[in-house]
């Protein structure tokens, strides 16, 4: 097999990146014809397709998301090259490369690995986001040092990780003012019927919180289900329904959305994880977001 034409993967990243060859286009200066062309080079260099066609759009195959990861690393490196030199080479920062599960909200993420962001000596964090069972693939790779994870996870037997416990929480209710002057009145069997947001089926909140419904004797009306949980928000700030999200989030939601919380639910819990390939990771990194987030995060 001849030398990976870097130029050729360059483009693929700007595409996968910018989410369409259009925008690419616009960012690199190139006519969209030209970028095409180049990916399809670089998709016959590799005999895969990199990227699917959905409707009118592109998304990433199975293979392109693989190519990704080793993209942004390859580039992340040659960003930090150029620096390098420019300042006369100074030491390179520490890594810590982290896959966050897609189902994990996103601000309960953001305050688990927000140490990192302030440790000394400087550590570049590096999140990358998906699907439990690719990420524990490149865990066992070593394309990731830590995966932070709203479950316990059994890997495949041939691969072998360790699931640490951070925290756990109670959910609280909100919903947009309008509704929750009702809402808050005899709750929380005010939710009977009431219109709902929730977690896809299939996610750790979502089975929590039907088995708390069933126990409470709460039928709600959903109206929509969602994957991402920052849309899932995004729409709870803008539609007559309520939402759970975990308790340890509430205060930045309170200031982030005009949402009123209706209450709190210790009964229905969450739970997260920081799952490694080792029994003791020995990251800087880890053992700080694993403190911080039994000490204060998790504890009030």
């Amino acid at each position: 097999m001849d030398w990976l034409n870097y130029n050729h993967l360059f483009y693929f990243w700007t595409v996968a990146r910018e989410g369409s060859i259009a925008k690419a286009s616009s960012k690199l200066g190139l006519a969209q014809p030209t970028i095409s062309a180049q990916i399809r080079k670089l998709e016959a260099w590799m005999g895969r397709k990199l990227f699917l066609r959905r409707g009118r759009g592109l998304v990433l195959s199975e293979t392109g998301h693989l190519v990704l990861g080793y993209a942004d690393d390859i580039f992340a490196l040659g960003g930090e090259l150029s620096r390098a030199v420019e300042h006369g080479g100074p030491a390179r920062a520490e890594r810590f490369n982290v896959g966050v599960v897609d189902a994990v909200p996103k601000i309960v993420a953001r305050e688990v690995l927000r140490p990192v962001m302030r440790m000394t000596p400087p550590v570049r964090l590096l999140v990358r986001e998906g699907k439990i069972g690719a990420l524990v693939t490149d865990l066992a790779m070593h394309r990731l040092d830590m995966i932070l994870a709203d479950t316990r996870y059994t890997p495949p037997s041939a691969i072998r990780t360790y699931s640490h416990r951070l925290g756990t929480t109670g959910v609280t209710f909100f919903a947009p003012p309008r509704l929750a002057k009702t809402l808050r009145n005899n709750f929380p069997l005010s939710l009977d019927g009431a219109p709902a947001l929730l977690p896809a089926e299939g996610t750790t909140l979502r089975e929590s919180l039907e088995g708390w419904f069933q126990n409470a004797g709460i039928r709600p009306r959903v109206v929509a289900e969602f994957d991402d949980t920052a849309l899932l928000k995004e729409f709870g700030n803008e539609t007559e329904t309520f939402f759970a999200i975990p308790t340890v989030a509430v205060e930045m939601i309170a200031a982030r959305y005009d949402v009123v919380a209706l209450g709190s639910i210790d009964d229905c819990r969450e739970e997260f994880f920081a799952i490694s390939a080792q029994r003791k990771n020995k990251h800087p990194a880890f053992a700080l977001i694993t403190r911080a987030a039994r000490d204060w995060i998790f504890n009030g």
